[in-house]
């Protein structure tokens, strides 16, 4: 294999073959022992984000907040939150991090503020304030009620009166979150110039929260009633966001901000988007010119079978517009952690097929140690959805505990108890332990990582699915003459893959067990349960 990297800082390019690195600021390092993990800690923990090999550091937010959705409800998008330290420390963490050749991107939070922001508490002061037509005011339906049945994600009505005005604002969210109305041009002028501030700074571009929330429909009409709701999922699945997201002007919205990300250059706007595939793709924009990366949550979602992925693969790759990338999501801060999703040997094997398939992949902090979902007994709930719509299972805490970094108490995170509780098993699944363990999971990650730099298959080149049965998934990765071939066991049992695509004198580059280095292959390949293997023809 040939060294193979394009991440020079200059290069446009730069997302496509590199790794992202989510960071939950609240729990990856505590510096001052106040519970609370911060931009300083970050800073101490540089070396090991460093040390996996991954590219872009991606922060969810760090500005000031009431915290109210911890950081999701913003009341001064160009400041820092003093929980995570000042704006010198910011500049010390981008700057250390541009040192150690890592990116370093923003979490923006453009579809709603908090009802603290300044911007909020003029447009609420009055009627004929300037700043009303911000954010979206309805008159009360003639009966008196809320202006139409659109519920907030978080359960409830996605409309507040407020009493002053005699008006309801709409909130997707929390009622302390209003919804900016993208509709209004100062609105987007006034974002824009955000985001000019933060890439001024030298960041290298921005994760846009809830970007298909944007713009709603301009007659506010009912959303049609979900016939396919189940009870005992979140009440706000009882209607279909057809008339409050994915409106068709969101995608210019997109597009100017492509243009600002554009005027600086190298950097990369990347949507998160919950909808079906053929509407993520028109988040791509016209001739490519909206989001670069479209967050493909298909792997947080899918039933983990051999033939569901194969199929989600094969889609997600035939839906590609013409020259988009692709990109892969195996957790983050809102979905239960991969390790009890797919249970810690299977674990192993998703982590191959995130670092294989072709397009970036996005790493959520203490998967590559094998941090599991933990449970959240109901005295130490932080999180507003589980205690709006407690019960059943809605809880996002659970993947937000901190890092656990060692066997000492609190786990090597902060000298204090902190903001969410840790696993009694931290002792035993933390990085130190991991790192002495040359077959762990976290070294695993790191030679996965390490291969894939180097494999100009596994960074460019094309994807072709191999027919396989049962629990096997098998693809070839190839560029230029060069390939590679994945073969991943998605089940318990053993199973023998005697495809003529893994031909005689082939020989093994990894196995997610890390113990079958170079191992020759004479005409069958025997894989162990729950095991994957990448593979070099002959």
């Amino acid at each position: 294999m040939d060294g193979f990297s394009s991440m020079a800082q200059g290069d446009k390019n730069w997302w496509r073959d590199g790794i992202f690195y989510q960071i939950y600021p609240r729990s990856f390092q505590d510096s001052n022992n106040d519970g609370v993990g911060d931009l300083a800690g970050i800073l101490r923990r540089l070396p090991y984000v460093r040390s996996l090999g991954v590219d872009a550091i991606w922060l969810s937010p760090i500005f000031p907040s009431p915290m109210e959705d911890f950081g999701y409800d913003i009341a001064d998008y160009t400041g820092i939150e003093p929980l995570f330290g000042t704006m010198e420390d910011f500049d010390a963490l981008i700057a250390a991090a541009h040192d150690n050749g890592l990116k370093l991107i923003l979490d923006l939070v453009p579809n709603h503020t908090s009802d603290r922001h300044p911007w909020f508490v003029e447009s609420r002061a009055s009627r004929d304030n300037p700043k009303r037509d911000w954010y979206i005011w309805r008159d009360p339906a003639p009966d008196g009620g809320v202006p139409n049945n659109w519920l907030s994600e978080f359960g409830g009505s996605a409309w507040q009166f407020d009493e002053t005005t005699g008006q309801y604002y709409y909130h997707a969210f929390l009622a302390q979150q209003p919804d900016l109305n993208w509709r209004n041009p100062d609105v987007r002028a006034a974002i824009y110039d955000v985001m000019r501030f933060w890439l001024d700074k030298g960041v290298d571009g921005f994760r846009v929260d809830v970007i298909w929330h944007l713009i709603k429909d301009v007659e506010f009409r009912d959303n049609p009633l979900n016939p396919h709701y189940v009870e005992g999922r979140p009440p706000n699945e009882r209607i279909m966001t057809q008339y409050s997201t994915d409106q068709p002007e969101v995608h210019d919205v997109i597009a100017e901000m492509r243009r600002v990300t554009d005027e600086f250059g190298a950097r990369v706007l990347i949507g998160e988007i919950y909808l079906p595939l053929h509407r993520l793709m028109a988040y791509y924009g016209n001739d490519l010119t909206g989001a670069q990366m479209p967050f493909n949550f298909a792997l947080l979602l899918t039933f983990w079978s051999a033939r569901s992925i194969e199929k989600i693969i094969e889609d997600y790759e035939k839906a590609l517009p013409r020259g988009a990338w692709p990109n892969w999501v195996l957790g983050n801060h809102d979905r239960p952690r991969v390790a009890s999703r797919v249970g810690p040997e299977q674990a192993r094997v998703a982590a191959m097929l995130l670092l294989t398939l072709r397009g970036t992949p996005t790493l959520y902090y203490g998967d590559e140690i094998g941090m599991h979902q933990v449970a959240i007994a109901p005295e130490d709930v932080r999180d507003p959805f589980e205690k709006n719509v407690p019960g059943i299972g809605v809880g996002r805490d659970g993947c937000r505990t901190p890092m656990q970094w060692d066997a000492t108490e609190f786990a090597g995170f902060s000298a204090a108890r902190p903001w969410l509780p840790l696993p009694e098993h931290y002792v035993r699944d933390n990085v130190v332990n991991l790192e002495a363990d040359a077959r762990s999971i976290l070294n695993l990650y790191r030679r996965l990582i390490t291969l894939r730099k180097s494999s100009r298959p596994l960074v460019a080149g094309d994807y072709h699915p191999i027919a396989a049965q049962g629990d096997l998934l098998i693809y070839r990765r190839e560029a230029e003459g060069q390939a590679v071939i994945v073969a991943l066991n998605l089940g318990p049992d053993p199973v023998a893959v005697t495809t003529s695509a893994i031909r005689f004198g082939s020989s093994i580059l990894l196995s997610t067990f890390l113990d079958r280095d170079d191992e020759r292959i004479e005409g069958v390949l025997d894989l162990r349960g729950n095991e994957g293997v990448i593979v070099a023809p002959p």
